[in-house]
């Protein structure tokens, strides 16, 4: 027998002992079961309570011009959630946010109740808050653990409505902002980024402790596109005002460079503010580019292609005989008449005069089958493949749906229809040598940190032969030279050619010809070695082409070519000086940045004479960027802006000769 046994304290050790082992033996099994056993299950719920992933937005690539001018970027911008669980007092809370964020104190109420009944734990109140807002927000934020801030990007465009109708705009869908239309919606894909993700460790409230890991978001490829923003800001400025004193509907504009197929300018009116939201179905029209997807009669810039496909496969030359009728022609039922009655005229002259009568002539001895064949092989009927949304194909039909008539009407323009982007094509086969190239928008795409990805020139078509495409560019020239219908396109110190074009409206409601006009200008210059198709349509006019689109073209044809630094190869005839430099303003960054009207200097007339005729480059020194801009457009000179705030230093400096090439750097500091 245990001596020790008997002893109470002794038993009591004992008892005490074996409870203490089955105790940690029980304790030991229980963390077996939890830290072994179900380790994957029970370590899931701690992240669910402890960790939460937030999405870190991508912002979109940035839009640029061939230069490098920003045409469109995102700008990082804070929007405010709130986590409806944790809010309590909710009245008080929504007539907080409602005075800060001019928002409606009732909605915002009902909206939050609506989420609280859900148990939902994240709510929207407002996105991509202003710098205002944004400051206010933060400091509430900073002692109401109910408000969440995220980080965003904002889509904005700092130039207004430069270039609107090409660029596009983006709309909401799903919380996600996308293209709606233009570049914007058709690059959708390029331009968008990838997002990223954080993993954020919280207390006990879900305030976060730390940034555990983090994916950082991708961005969006940065696109150039084919546009010059000097030239587009010329071709919106002009075009606008021809729509408004002409008092027109619309009106379309393309400059072209009818080597490549690059668009340097696209141009349609009414345009918008890319910067402002819609406001209506109705304002959904202003955004439409009209360049690409309206159909319109082409009229007698048809007359063009009609004579080129006759110097192809007749016997007609230039200088052969048409009879024009003294002005009328009846047959098949079919009776047109020429504002003029004109008897007979070479083939030349049709063009030059424009002569409805004559080119019905000439149609006839080109036939159906050929007039049908080189107006395709020109790309009527079919889309140009431009990288941009809603391009239509216009109409052509195929002969076998031919009328009697038919064959008369297209020959100078009628019962064909045609984009003002698919004009400038067609125009381009004569300024060329005679081959169709296709038009581009995108200049190329780069990610950030990636390869620059070119965009391929488009394979060329053969459409005419080079004597032919010389020998039209020749005749076109008559157009502008006294007794041609566009004398009001003759450019100063150029050399050009076009043909203007008037189609009667047809009213689809009243079903019947209205006395309103589209009226076109289509040229190209200089004549021998031409840069630039510039084609102008003016759609409700109550004037000819000649009259109206002309001008445009005048305007939009001699910036273009001083900006693009192509020599005068007719010389100067003696002008005022105050017509010598022609000059078009370019406030490219007037929305963006308005010049201080205190800081202005303002140019000196004598000294900008004496740079137009001596070639020597200005002071740009204490200029704003819009003064620089403007005065680099009037002397034709091209001008790298670097920085903010006024002209500081520039490089070439003042008074030096612009060497051919060259290009002035002006740096801004405030």
């Amino acid at each position: 027998m245990d001596p020790y046994s008997a002893v109470p304290e002794i038993r009591r050790l004992r008892w005490l002992v074996r409870f203490a082992v089955l105790w940690a033996l029980v304790i030991f099994g229980r963390l077996f079961y939890l830290q072994v056993l179900r380790h994957h299950e029970l370590d899931r719920v701690a992240n669910s309570q402890q960790l939460r992933n937030r999405e870190i937005a991508a912002p979109r690539g940035t839009i640029t011009d061939r230069n490098g001018t920003e045409l469109a970027v995102s700008v990082p911008v804070d929007s405010l959630a709130i986590n409806p669980r944790k809010l309590k007092e909710v009245v008080p809370a929504c007539n907080l946010l409602a005075r800060i964020l001019n928002l409606n104190a009732r909605k915002l109420k009902t909206s939050i109740e609506a989420a609280q009944a859900k148990n939902s734990g994240f709510l929207w109140i407002k996105r991509k808050l202003t710098l205002e807002e944004s400051a206010s927000i933060r400091l509430l934020a900073r002692e109401n653990e109910w408000i969440d801030v995220r980080q965003e990007s904002r889509r904005e465009y700092p130039h207004g409505d430069l270039a609107a109708n090409v660029l596009g705009f983006l709309a909401t869908v799903d919380d996600e902002e996308r293209g709606a239309s233009g570049v914007e919606l058709s690059l959708q894909e390029d331009l968008e980024g990838i997002p990223g993700s954080v993993r954020v460790l919280t207390d006990v409230n879900h305030r976060g402790i730390d940034e555990l890991e983090t994916t950082p978001p991708v961005a969006g490829s940065n696109v150039a596109l084919t546009i010059d923003a000097r030239i587009q800001y010329v071709a919106d400025t002009e075009l606008r005002k021809a729509v408004k004193e002409n008092n027109c509907l619309s009106g379309t504009l393309v400059v072209l460079d009818p080597h490549n197929g690059d668009i340097l300018a696209m141009s349609s009116v009414p345009t918008f503010d890319p910067n402002q939201p819609v406001k209506g179905r109705a304002e959904l029209k202003n955004r439409l580019n009209r360049t690409v997807s309206v159909v319109n009669d082409p009229g007698s810039v048809a007359k063009m292609f009609t004579v080129a496909a006759a110097l192809e496969c007749t016997r007609l030359r230039a200088n052969s005989p048409i009879n024009c009728g003294n002005g009328l022609f009846s047959a098949a039922g079919v009776r047109i008449r020429d504002t003029h009655s004109y008897g007979t005229l070479s083939m030349e002259e049709v063009v030059w005069k424009s002569s409805n009568v004559g080119a019905i002539r000439v149609g006839i001895e080109v036939g159906k089958d050929n007039l049908y064949r080189y107006l395709r092989n020109f790309g009527f009927g079919s889309v140009t493949g431009v990288n941009l949304p809603g391009e239509s194909a216009g109409l052509l039909n195929q002969p076998s749906r031919w009328t009697p008539g038919s064959l008369y009407y297209l020959s100078f323009g009628h019962e064909f229809g045609t984009t003002t982007l698919q004009l400038a094509q067609a125009a381009s086969v004569f300024a060329n040598g005679g081959y169709r190239v296709r038009p581009r928008i995108v200049r190329s795409r780069q990610r950030e940190g990636g390869e620059k990805m070119v965009e391929p020139d488009s394979p060329r078509v053969r459409v005419l032969k080079p004597e032919t495409a010389v020998e039209m560019r020749r005749i076109s020239e008559g157009v502008v030279l006294p007794g041609g219908t566009g004398t009001r396109a003759k450019l100063v110190g150029y050399t050009s050619g076009g043909k203007t074009g008037t189609a009667q409206m047809f009213d689809r409601e009243l079903r019947r010809y209205v006395p309103r006009y589209n009226s076109t200008y289509m040229g190209y210059a200089p004549l021998n070695s031409p840069s630039i198709v510039v084609v102008v349509t003016l759609d409700g006019s109550t004037l000819y082409g000649g009259i109206v689109a002309a001008p445009v073209f005048k305007q939009v044809a001699q910036a273009a070519l001083r900006i693009l630094g192509r020599e005068a190869d007719v010389p100067l005839e003696p002008q005022p000086a105050e017509t010598l430099a022609d000059p078009v303003p370019l406030p490219l960054i007037a929305k963006a940045e308005p010049p201080d009207p205190a800081q202005a200097v303002p140019a000196q007339p004598d000294v900008v004479r004496e740079i137009i005729t001596g070639a020597r480059i200005p002071d740009f020194q204490g200029m704003s960027k819009r003064q620089v801009v403007e005065a680099s457009v009037q002397l034709g000179m091209p001008v790298e802006i670097v920085g903010k705030g006024l002209a500081r230093t520039q490089n070439p400096g003042a008074g030096k000769v612009l060497a051919a090439g060259e290009r002035i750097r002006v740096y801004f500091a405030r």
